[in-house]
Protein backbone atom coordinates (compact mmCIF):
# COMPACT_ATOMS: atom_id res chain seq x y z
CA UNK A 1 0.00 0.00 0.00
CA UNK A 2 1.61 3.26 -0.87
CA UNK A 3 1.80 6.63 1.31
CA UNK A 4 -0.17 9.42 -0.17
CA UNK A 5 -0.70 12.59 1.87
CA UNK A 6 -2.77 15.25 0.82
CA UNK A 7 -3.33 18.47 2.37
CA UNK A 8 -6.94 20.32 2.27
CA UNK A 9 -9.12 22.96 3.75
CA UNK A 10 -12.91 22.63 4.54
CA UNK A 11 -14.59 24.75 2.13
CA UNK A 12 -17.52 27.37 3.08
CA UNK A 13 -17.96 28.88 -0.55
CA UNK A 14 -19.68 26.30 -2.34
CA UNK A 15 -21.78 26.89 -5.15
CA UNK A 16 -20.67 26.34 -9.58
CA UNK A 17 -19.63 30.53 -9.02
CA UNK A 18 -17.31 29.22 -5.73
CA UNK A 19 -16.05 25.82 -7.70
CA UNK A 20 -14.82 27.86 -10.41
CA UNK A 21 -12.92 30.86 -8.34
CA UNK A 22 -11.32 28.01 -6.99
CA UNK A 23 -10.12 26.45 -9.92
CA UNK A 24 -9.15 30.02 -11.34
CA UNK A 25 -6.60 30.58 -8.28
CA UNK A 26 -5.28 27.59 -9.39
CA UNK A 27 -4.09 26.80 -6.29
CA UNK A 28 -6.76 23.96 -4.98
CA UNK A 29 -8.97 21.39 -6.27
CA UNK A 30 -12.68 21.41 -5.32
CA UNK A 31 -13.40 18.45 -3.37
CA UNK A 32 -15.42 16.49 -1.10
CA UNK A 33 -15.39 13.68 1.48
CA UNK A 34 -17.92 11.07 2.48
CA UNK A 35 -18.84 8.10 4.39
CA UNK A 36 -18.45 6.47 7.38
CA UNK A 37 -20.62 7.97 10.39
CA UNK A 38 -19.59 11.72 9.81
CA UNK A 39 -21.70 14.16 6.96
CA UNK A 40 -20.44 14.96 3.71
CA UNK A 41 -18.04 17.97 3.98
CA UNK A 42 -16.92 20.49 0.74
CA UNK A 43 -13.43 20.81 1.10
CA UNK A 44 -10.40 22.48 -1.17
CA UNK A 45 -7.00 20.13 -2.08
CA UNK A 46 -3.83 21.78 -2.64
CA UNK A 47 -3.12 21.34 -6.36
CA UNK A 48 0.13 20.72 -7.15
CA UNK A 49 0.67 17.76 -4.61
CA UNK A 50 -3.06 16.40 -5.93
CA UNK A 51 -1.78 16.58 -9.67
CA UNK A 52 1.93 14.79 -8.99
CA UNK A 53 -0.31 11.87 -6.63
CA UNK A 54 -2.26 11.74 -9.65
CA UNK A 55 0.36 10.84 -11.94
CA UNK A 56 0.88 7.51 -10.32
CA UNK A 57 -1.51 4.86 -11.21
CA UNK A 58 -1.23 3.19 -7.28
CA UNK A 59 -2.69 6.78 -5.92
CA UNK A 60 -6.08 5.19 -7.23
CA UNK A 61 -5.82 1.99 -5.23
CA UNK A 62 -4.29 3.45 -1.95
CA UNK A 63 -5.49 4.46 0.97
CA UNK A 64 -4.53 7.94 0.96
CA UNK A 65 -4.31 10.55 4.46
CA UNK A 66 -6.22 13.68 4.02
CA UNK A 67 -5.35 16.25 6.27
CA UNK A 68 -8.01 18.63 6.32
CA UNK A 69 -6.94 21.83 8.37
CA UNK A 70 -4.65 19.96 10.34
CA UNK A 71 -6.83 16.86 11.05
CA UNK A 72 -6.09 13.60 9.14
CA UNK A 73 -9.30 11.22 7.45
CA UNK A 74 -8.00 8.35 5.94
CA UNK A 75 -9.81 7.98 2.08
CA UNK A 76 -9.78 6.64 -0.92
CA UNK A 77 -10.44 8.01 -4.42
CA UNK A 78 -14.04 7.20 -5.19
CA UNK A 79 -14.65 10.16 -8.74
CA UNK A 80 -12.57 12.54 -10.54
CA UNK A 81 -14.33 14.52 -12.86
CA UNK A 82 -12.06 16.02 -15.33
CA UNK A 83 -12.60 19.07 -18.00
CA UNK A 84 -14.10 17.65 -21.68
CA UNK A 85 -10.53 19.16 -23.25
CA UNK A 86 -8.43 20.59 -21.11
CA UNK A 87 -6.27 18.89 -19.07
CA UNK A 88 -7.66 19.43 -15.53
CA UNK A 89 -9.10 17.88 -12.56
CA UNK A 90 -12.32 19.73 -11.93
CA UNK A 91 -14.03 18.10 -8.96
CA UNK A 92 -12.80 15.36 -6.22
CA UNK A 93 -14.29 12.16 -4.52
CA UNK A 94 -13.16 10.89 -1.60
CA UNK A 95 -14.36 8.06 0.57
CA UNK A 96 -13.65 7.81 4.25
CA UNK A 97 -12.36 4.45 5.24
CA UNK A 98 -12.38 2.59 8.15
CA UNK A 99 -9.11 0.02 9.35
CA UNK A 100 -12.17 -2.52 10.72
CA UNK A 101 -14.18 -2.30 7.69
CA UNK A 102 -13.64 -3.66 4.09
CA UNK A 103 -13.36 -1.57 1.40
CA UNK A 104 -14.27 -2.24 -2.34
CA UNK A 105 -12.13 -0.52 -4.75
CA UNK A 106 -10.60 -1.24 -8.42
CA UNK A 107 -7.31 -2.17 -8.76
CA UNK A 108 -5.54 -2.89 -11.82
CA UNK A 109 -3.60 -6.03 -13.33
CA UNK A 110 0.32 -6.17 -13.89
CA UNK A 111 0.75 -8.33 -16.40
CA UNK A 112 4.72 -10.16 -16.38
CA UNK A 113 6.73 -12.73 -18.12
CA UNK A 114 5.84 -11.53 -21.58
CA UNK A 115 8.96 -11.55 -22.55
CA UNK A 116 10.20 -14.90 -21.57
CA UNK A 117 6.70 -16.12 -22.15
CA UNK A 118 7.51 -19.99 -24.62
CA UNK A 119 3.98 -19.27 -26.14
CA UNK A 120 4.83 -15.67 -27.32
CA UNK A 121 8.29 -16.06 -28.01
CA UNK A 122 8.49 -19.51 -29.86
CA UNK A 123 4.79 -20.58 -31.16
CA UNK A 124 4.23 -16.74 -32.25
CA UNK A 125 1.42 -16.37 -29.84
CA UNK A 126 -0.18 -13.36 -29.51
CA UNK A 127 -1.43 -11.89 -26.13
CA UNK A 128 -4.58 -10.35 -25.94
CA UNK A 129 -5.52 -8.02 -22.40
CA UNK A 130 -9.43 -8.70 -22.03
CA UNK A 131 -9.57 -7.07 -18.29
CA UNK A 132 -7.51 -3.87 -16.90
CA UNK A 133 -8.25 -3.65 -13.61
CA UNK A 134 -10.82 -6.01 -11.34
CA UNK A 135 -12.65 -4.96 -8.11
CA UNK A 136 -11.60 -6.10 -4.58
CA UNK A 137 -12.39 -6.04 -1.37
CA UNK A 138 -10.00 -6.06 1.63
CA UNK A 139 -9.12 -4.30 4.97
CA UNK A 140 -7.74 -1.23 4.24
CA UNK A 141 -4.39 -2.35 5.29
CA UNK A 142 -4.73 -5.34 3.41
CA UNK A 143 -5.07 -3.26 -0.02
CA UNK A 144 -2.45 -3.61 -2.64
CA UNK A 145 -1.21 -1.20 -5.61
CA UNK A 146 -2.00 -4.02 -8.14
CA UNK A 147 -2.78 -7.41 -8.62
CA UNK A 148 0.21 -9.49 -10.95
CA UNK A 149 -0.45 -12.05 -13.59
CA UNK A 150 2.37 -13.89 -14.68
CA UNK A 151 2.37 -15.69 -18.17
CA UNK A 152 5.72 -16.88 -18.30
CA UNK A 153 4.08 -20.77 -18.15
CA UNK A 154 1.12 -19.96 -19.77
CA UNK A 155 0.22 -22.52 -23.17
CA UNK A 156 -0.43 -21.38 -26.09
CA UNK A 157 -4.42 -21.07 -26.66
CA UNK A 158 -5.22 -20.78 -23.08
CA UNK A 159 -7.40 -18.11 -21.64
CA UNK A 160 -6.99 -16.89 -18.20
CA UNK A 161 -9.89 -16.35 -15.73
CA UNK A 162 -10.42 -14.04 -12.25
CA UNK A 163 -10.00 -17.93 -10.70
CA UNK A 164 -6.35 -18.07 -11.84
CA UNK A 165 -5.45 -14.84 -9.60
CA UNK A 166 -3.08 -15.35 -6.97
CA UNK A 167 -4.66 -13.25 -4.36
CA UNK A 168 -2.92 -11.79 -1.23
CA UNK A 169 -4.27 -12.55 2.06
CA UNK A 170 -7.38 -11.02 3.16
CA UNK A 171 -8.03 -9.73 -0.82
CA UNK A 172 -11.05 -11.59 -2.47
CA UNK A 173 -12.37 -10.89 -5.48
CA UNK A 174 -16.09 -9.21 -5.64
CA UNK A 175 -17.32 -10.67 -9.12
CA UNK A 176 -16.59 -14.35 -7.84
CA UNK A 177 -18.54 -13.61 -5.06
CA UNK A 178 -22.37 -13.35 -7.49
CA UNK A 179 -21.29 -16.92 -8.73
CA UNK A 180 -19.65 -19.05 -10.84
CA UNK A 181 -20.82 -17.02 -14.42
CA UNK A 182 -19.00 -14.35 -12.98
CA UNK A 183 -15.74 -15.99 -13.32
CA UNK A 184 -14.75 -13.44 -16.32
CA UNK A 185 -11.95 -13.86 -18.51
CA UNK A 186 -9.02 -11.42 -18.08
CA UNK A 187 -6.29 -12.52 -20.72
CA UNK A 188 -5.43 -14.90 -23.43
CA UNK A 189 -2.74 -15.71 -25.93
CA UNK A 190 -3.78 -16.98 -29.13
CA UNK A 191 -1.91 -18.07 -32.77
CA UNK A 192 -0.98 -14.90 -34.20
CA UNK A 193 -3.50 -14.28 -37.24
CA UNK A 194 -1.81 -13.77 -40.49
CA UNK A 195 -1.74 -10.26 -41.26
CA UNK A 196 -3.69 -9.04 -44.56
CA UNK A 197 -0.29 -8.41 -46.66
CA UNK A 198 0.74 -11.22 -45.77
CA UNK A 199 -1.71 -13.28 -46.55
CA UNK A 200 -2.11 -11.62 -50.04
CA UNK A 201 1.78 -11.97 -50.69
CA UNK A 202 1.15 -15.62 -50.12
CA UNK A 203 -1.26 -15.73 -52.73
CA UNK A 204 -0.03 -13.89 -55.40
CA UNK A 205 2.47 -16.37 -55.18
CA UNK A 206 0.56 -19.11 -55.72
CA UNK A 207 -1.08 -17.72 -58.96
CA UNK A 208 2.53 -16.70 -59.88
CA UNK A 209 3.60 -20.60 -59.60
CA UNK A 210 0.29 -21.73 -61.50
CA UNK A 211 0.83 -19.02 -64.83
CA UNK A 212 4.78 -21.17 -65.14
Amino acid sequence: MSDFTLNASVRNDLGKGASRRLRRANLQVPAIIYGGEKAPQPISVEKSAFYKAIEQESFFSSVINLVIDGQSEQVVVRDLQRHPFKPLVTHADFLRVDASHEITINVPLHVVGEEKSKAIKDNGGELHVLANEVQISCLPKDLPDFLEVDITDVELGTTLHLTDLTLPAGVSLVELTHGEDHNQAILSITKAKVRGGDADEAAEGEEGEQGE
